[in-house]
């Protein structure tokens, strides 16, 4: 289903104005300092994606996950220590995976040119890399990221839930810049991977005071998440792709979202004003018009920045 051996994607090349960055971020940030950074992290993400499908939506998942707490500060990647719960060990951030990339990618980048690239710069690039490589949009990447000390899992409740309404999702990304529009586009992210049944069962089961099922989800959509999703003895690892193409970046969500077969409350919600829900038939009508808005939403988040250093190994500060 996911397989794409031998298909040749053409990416459209997505370039906007970044004059007004900020926050020292730029597109030739280690033209001097590193110029083989980019091919390298590229090398090493198309390798891992060849080996295992679901390391797009993954590494793409994982950039969202560590610019919502503190910025795009690679503080998803460090390892709890004594006392102290790393995010990656919070409850929301449990099932990312292949963290392995990263550090291998990180790893490469350090032989040629030692402590110059930081993990946060490695993860941004490698999100790129692999929308690029399930078949998405190439943007470039502004670069200069530092790496930050600090990582909670008290501090990952602060990111979106699968369960927000439309007023809670909007609240989550105005507080960090980002528009309705940035919304829309960037929930399009959920064209790739796979949930867990934890993630949808609010919908399935016990929903309200008057409906056991959300109303809103298509009555044999439902039923067949409730079939996968039992309501005693879930297998450990129950639950549903993401939309028909998981490895695929495709519109696809959007157009099952019209069909109300999308899996999150939170995807429902974007059909509940008038702005976002045009945005959403908009890009189901459109590939090109999704893809070039989500290239230039992901440059706008990941140009959310903090950190204070570039680490050394992404696991652990300097």
């Amino acid at each position: 289903m996911g397989a794409m051996g031998g298909v040749v994607v053409l990416c459209s090349l997505v370039i906007f104005s970044l004059s007004s960055l900020g926050h020292g971020l730029s597109l030739n940030y280690y033209d001097k300092t590193c110029p083989q950074a980019e091919a390298i992290i590229t090398n090493v993400v198309k390798k891992a994606v060849m080996a295992d499908k679901k390391v797009p939506a993954a590494l793409l998942r994982m950039h969202f996950h560590d610019c919502f707490i503190r910025g795009c500060d690679g503080s998803v990647l460090l390892n709890s220590v004594g006392q102290n719960t790393a995010e990656k060990d919070g409850p929301p951030n449990r099932s990312l995976h292949a963290y392995y990339v990263i550090d291998s990618a990180k790893t490469q980048v350090e032989k040629v040119c030692p402590g110059v690239v930081s993990c946060a710069d490695v993860l941004a690039l490698a999100a790129r890399d692999v929308v690029v490589q399930a078949g998405g949009p190439y943007w470039q990447v502004p670069k200069g990221r530092l790496d930050g000390r600090i990582s909670r899992a008290s501090e990952t409740r602060l990111l979106p839930s699968p369960a927000f309404n439309f007023s809670q999702l909007l609240q989550s990304f105005s507080q960090r810049g980002l528009s309705g529009a940035d919304l829309v586009a960037l929930s399009g992210g959920h064209t790739l991977g796979f949930s867990h049944c934890s993630s949808f069962q609010n919908r399935i089961r016990n929903f309200d005071a008057n409906h056991d099922v959300d109303p809103t989800l298509n009555p044999s959509f439902a039923g067949s998440l409730k079939n996968i999703c039992p309501a005693v003895n879930a297998a450990k690892n129950a639950g549903s792709n993401m939309d028909s193409s998981p490895a695929t970046f495709d519109n696809t969500y959007y157009k099952l979202l019209i069909q109300r077969k999308s899996l999150f409350s939170s995807d429902q919600a974007l059909l509940s004003t008038s702005e976002t829900k045009s945005l959403v038939y908009k890009f189901a009508s459109s590939h090109k018009a999704f893809t070039d808005a989500f290239a230039k939403s992901m440059i706008k988040m990941s140009s959310l920045t903090g950190g204070q250093e570039v680490r050394l190994e992404c696991s652990k500060a300097n």
